[in-house]
């Protein structure tokens, strides 16, 4: 069974007001009437497609069950299960009454609306519907799926963003310690579900773009720190950055290039656990002395000269 798209026959946008679905039936309603075109059977038939479609858009209940049908059966269409309409309005999805049979008589209805709104036959009241929901199946809501941006420094402290699920401002709090690519569930604030059980799920995806010079290893980070020549060999304390407050640390005598420092329990947090961290490790990078004096390289060539004797 095809999936009617009742805004496209209307010709009017899923956010357009009742007022506005009305002004543009009536206009398509006056081009289309029978008694405007005699005989015209597609004129007929395009008729009563819009006054269907009206009948769902120009009701805010009705409406609410389409919007919710149309992003599940989207769902179900995408996986290649199919959608069983009929089995959808029998769980209480559909219990509206409507007067399309004054004008068209059973056939005026659509197989999509008899299926879903239950137009046919047989079709109990609401009271009836909701009898029988304990035997129906159930259809938990859309789970929907969007991605967010934020900063290593974000990432490290945790951060909250702010965002619009249809037409609905929802907060999500982000802890520290989230890492780039991970996938964190947002339970109950997905799409509601068309047989009026638990909501889908929000499946935000984290994007950390490291504006930093960190380099992320799990939870570890990783610094180049440039240490003078004079300090590598004799030792001495410098100052290095952290991603919460600049610290000082000790670099031991004849300190090589390369070597790594490791500074326990300042590196990212582990996410969910808040009394784990990573290491900061700090990479040696000795910097030679640039435009030496005379007298400089004189005592360069004395401490060869030592070095090569000993």
């Amino acid at each position: 069974m095809d999936y009617k798209d009742y805004y496209k026959i209307l010709g009017v946008d899923k956010k357009a007001t009742i007022a506005e679905i009305k002004k543009q039936y009536r206009k398509l309603a006056q081009m289309y009437h029978p008694d405007r075109n005699p005989d015209n059977k597609a004129a007929e038939e395009k008729f009563k497609d819009i006054s269907e479609a009206y009948e769902v858009l120009g009701n805010e209940e009705k409406r609410a069950k389409y919007d919710q049908l149309g992003a599940n059966w989207k769902q179900f269409q995408d996986s290649g299960q199919g959608f069983d309409f009929s089995q959808w309005a029998k769980q209480g999805g559909g219990s509206f009454r409507t007067s399309f049979d004054d004008v068209f008589g059973h056939s005026g209805f659509s197989d999509f609306f008899n299926s879903f709104f239950g137009g046919g036959s047989g079709f109990g009241g609401f009271g009836a519907q909701r009898s029988s929901r304990s035997h129906a199946k159930h259809f938990k809501g859309q789970d929907y799926s969007a991605q967010i941006e934020i900063s290593l420094r974000e990432a490290f402290q945790g951060t909250s963003a702010v965002m619009n699920v249809d037409g609905k401002k929802i907060k999500v709090n982000i802890k520290p310690g989230v890492k780039d690519g991970q996938t964190l569930r947002v339970r109950g604030k997905g799409g509601s579900s068309p047989s009026g059980d638990d909501p889908g799920d929000i499946l935000l995806h984290i994007k950390v773009n490291n504006d930093t010079n960190f380099e992320v290893k799990d939870h570890d980070l990783y610094l180049d720190v440039n240490v003078d020549l004079y300090t590598a060999l004799l030792g001495g304390k410098i100052t290095i950055s952290t991603l919460v407050n600049p610290i000082s640390i000790t670099i031991p005598k004849e300190t090589p290039n390369g070597k790594l420092l490791r500074i326990k329990g300042m590196g990212m947090p582990v996410y969910a656990k808040p009394e784990e961290y990573g290491d900061l490790y700090a990479r040696i990078q000795v910097v030679l002395p640039q435009h030496l004096t005379a007298q400089e390289e004189e005592i360069f060539r004395k401490l060869r000269s030592l070095r090569s004797n000993s």
